[in-house]
């Protein structure tokens, strides 16, 4: 079963340095010099596309503070 980050075509996704492991779409990856802001924006967009494609919001884990 596909996971949903996948089904919305986020697996393999990058953003600059930000991205989304091409094999483990659950994963983010740092390719280099992504700042914690750039890795955290990447995350939140995920959660806003999967909530608008799926209804389902999801958690982040681990919590950030």
């Amino acid at each position: 079963m596909r996971s949903l980050w996948e089904q919305a075509g986020w697996k393999g996704h990058r953003e600059g340095d930000a991205g989304v492991h091409r094999l483990q779409s659950l994963v983010l990856v740092n390719y280099g010099q992504a700042s914690g802001a750039q890795m955290h924006a990447l995350a939140r967009r995920i959660q806003a596309d999967i909530l608008e494609r799926f209804g389902v919001e999801l958690e982040m884990e681990p919590n950030l503070y």
